[in-house]
């Protein structure tokens, strides 16, 4: 048995850690959380200071077994989980169900897995920081009391299987508001006059936009009789340029990613939710094998809310911009960015690649399609960060059109934009498309005073749009801004209240549905703080500073428990037990001719008469809730579908049952076995794998 132990939660990064210390160092991964509250029950005294009772999660009772095991073999243990309140927790708990506590075990913390970073952490350990592990106790308290309160109200007065949250239904709020701004939009009708000018000689044509009035101001055009009337006065008007302004824009590099950021941009670019964002991006921190190199850690932490970058990569980074695209594009100083996070934890730095010289290309060949996109989104963004600015010459130009008889005189505007140094987005553009922004406009040169003749005038009928729905880049932008939730919990989040079918995805926008928004407006008329965005930024806040000003975390609980918990009561006493809604489907009951509609039930949703009911004047027609998968049945060609247990597990069955049986508790793929055609199912997170022959391929290419 070596005498160090080291322990980190995933055996990816036990792997990656393993090649960097050596054989004098034994490296075991817990597979995540091995001690969590217990499903069951509260797991919270109330009554003892809000005291926890964890338990040891049965599915790890073997990895807590071994793990016990080498920590009363080994002289010196090390605690490495991940740099976060979180890693910080994790390794409190493991050192207390391992008993490593009575060792004096050393928490190493490191933000990217590389052998330098390694090496200095082993050689700076210091002991568990109990504020941090207080702080995400707090909030698991917080929350458990929280999910632990109302669900259960919720599965009383509405249906089974529905769940609250801190963060989960502020987080509905907000998406429930925005629709409600839509569908409250009154669409107004307005009008847009463009002009097709050139100069008297002979120039390129170019478009201008009426404005107004030269000496009025603003005008609108509310309908096509008043488009019209002006449109013909505009004909028969002289045009001449009036006023001429050139100035001169710098645009910034964006900062270096944080998680927001990251899984803003890697939505609006690759169309990653997410959920799948941050799965890719632990691949990449954890470390992936890199030909030549062999495990290494490919990013820095990916849960951070910190623009900090260490001086060492930001020296790389410069170094790497004048080799590469030379002086003219490297700024005299390294910039340096302040976060805009509320309670943003300063000592984190942002996502960078861990060795800028590890070009996208150079490693492309080691990564799949989709971990390539990503690294390469992170490696640009940070190259981006430390580069000049880009340039723009910016002109507008004021025309005036003079309508002789009435003596009106128009405004009409047009402005151009031209790129005259690339700067920073010779190698990124932010939330755009790279051909989008090569498309400049320009003008032809012109002088104040200068005749124009018209050519063609065009008038477009408009109706003003509502505010979009949110995106989940929107969304964890909003959060974000409100201080609401931090890095790690915003996919969580969002994955949740989709899971719960609160939400529906429509064409990449997040849209409630009928379910969504009754729990919403149930829970903001009887617990109005709970859910409020004020309230709950407030308490993210108090939840920071027992980390960050040591407060003692009791009276913060406290003082949000014993509220709420009157408001659980009397909401108990007040709401009614509440239907939820039912979806109709355009399909007529067999046996009856009414409609069927989808129904809620103890093990999940079904199909049923619209007029159910065991009453003797009820139809008793139900059959089983089906979603197809797109697959087919291996077995008759029949369509696979979605199914629920009598528990309410999810399964994949023939749609054809009873007559034919296949099943499979692996969610079917549409695209079959590259090697022998037969059918696919999903194996893991990232992995598919052959009914037939066992064939297993990465998941990448699987729409």
């Amino acid at each position: 048995m070596k005498e160090k132990l080291v322990i980190v939660e995933s055996p990816a990064k036990a792997r990656t850690i393993s090649k960097m210390l050596g054989k004098d160092f034994n490296i075991m991964a817990t597979m995540g959380h091995i001690r969590d509250l217990p499903k069951s029950t509260l797991g919270v005294d109330v009554e003892n200071n809000f005291t926890p009772k964890y338990v040891s999660l049965k599915a790890k009772a073997k990895v807590i077994k071994e793990l016990k095991e080498a920590v009363k073999n080994s002289k010196a243990i090390y605690l490495a989980t991940d740099p976060d309140r979180e890693g910080e927790a994790i390794a409190w708990h493991i050192s207390e169900v391992t008993k490593a506590n009575l060792s004096n075990p050393k928490r190493v913390v490191f933000h990217e897995i590389t052998k330098e970073a390694i090496d200095k952490a082993f050689k700076n350990t210091r002991e568990l920081d109990m504020d941090l592990v207080n702080a995400q106790q707090a909030r698991r308290v917080l929350d458990r009391l929280v999910g632990y309160k109302l669900s259960p109200l919720l599965w009383r007065k509405v249906q089974r299987g529905l769940s609250a949250g801190r963060v989960q239904s502020v987080s509905l709020k907000i998406i429930v508001d925005r629709e409600r701004e839509i569908e409250k939009f009154v669409s107004t009708e307005y009008w847009n006059i463009e002009a097709l000018l050139s100069k008297k000689v002979k120039s390129a044509a170019f478009k201008a936009t009426l404005a107004g009035y030269v000496t009025k101001g603003k005008l609108e055009i509310h309908n096509e009789s008043e488009a019209d009337q002006i449109k013909k006065e505009l004909e028969v008007s002289d045009y001449q340029v009036l006023k001429i302004k050139r100035k001169s824009n710098l645009r910034q590099s964006p900062a270096p990613f944080i998680t927001s950021t990251l899984q803003q941009e890697a939505w609006r670019k690759l169309r990653f939710s997410a959920k799948q964002t941050m799965v890719i991006a632990q691949q990449l921190y954890e470390g992936l094998n890199v030909e030549g190199e062999g495990e290494v850690g490919l990013i820095t932490y990916m849960r951070t809310d910190s623009t900090n970058v260490a001086r060492t990569a930001v020296a790389e980074t410069r170094d790497y911009i004048t080799e590469k695209y030379g002086p003219a594009y490297l700024p005299k100083q390294a910039r340096v960015f302040s976060s805009k996070v509320k309670g943003a934890q300063e000592a984190h730095e942002a996502i960078r690649p861990t060795r800028i010289n590890r070009t996208p290309d150079f490693i492309k060949k080691s990564l799949s399609a989709d971990q390539f996109k990503l690294y390469q989104l992170i490696w640009q963004r940070m190259i981006a960060s430390q580069m000049s600015p880009a340039v723009f010459d910016n002109t507008t130009i004021d025309i005036e059109a003079k309508h002789q008889p009435s003596k009106t005189r128009y405004l009409l505007r047009t402005t151009s934009s031209v790129n005259t140094f690339p700067g920073f987005t010779i190698v990124y553009i932010e939330g755009k498309d790279e051909d989008e922004e090569k498309e400049q406009s320009s003008l032809p040169p012109m002088e104040e005073g200068e005749e124009l003749k018209l050519k063609s005038l065009d008038a477009t009928q408009h109706f003003t749009q509502p505010p979009p729905r949110y995106t989940e880049a929107t969304l964890i932008k909003a959060l974000e801004q409100n201080g609401i939730g931090r890095p790690s919990t915003y996919a969580p989040t969002i994955s949740t209240i989709q899971e719960r079918e609160y939400i529906t995805k429509l064409k990449g926008s997040l849209k409630p549905s009928e379910l969504g928004m009754l729990v919403n407006d149930l829970l903001v008329e009887h617990f109005p703080d709970i859910i409020g965005i004020d309230f709950t930024a407030a308490m993210e806040a108090e939840l920071d500073k027992i980390a960050t000003e040591k407060l003692d975390w009791v009276p913060i609980i406290r003082r949000f428990y014993e509220p709420f918990i009157k408001e659980i009561e009397a909401a108990s006493e007040k709401i009614e037990k509440i239907k939820p809604p039912e979806e109709e489907l355009d399909e007529l009951c067999p046996e009856c001719n009414a409609k069927l509609v989808i129904k809620r039930g103890r093990f999940g949703k079904f199909i049923a008469c619209s007029r159910y009911s065991k009453e003797d004047d009820g139809c008793r027609y139900t059959r089983s809730y089906q979603i197809k998968t797109g697959a087919k049945c291996p077995d008759c060609n029949s369509d696979i579908v979605e199914k629920y247990s009598k528990k309410g597990k999810i399964f994949y069955g023939c749609a054809g049952y009873p007559n034919c049986k296949f099943v499979s508790f692996y969610k079917p793929l549409t695209k079959p076995c590259p090697e022998c055609g037969a059918l696919m199912t999903k194996s893991g997170q990232n992995w598919a794998k052959c009914t037939k022959c066992g064939k297993r391929k990465k998941l990448e290419d699987e729409s």
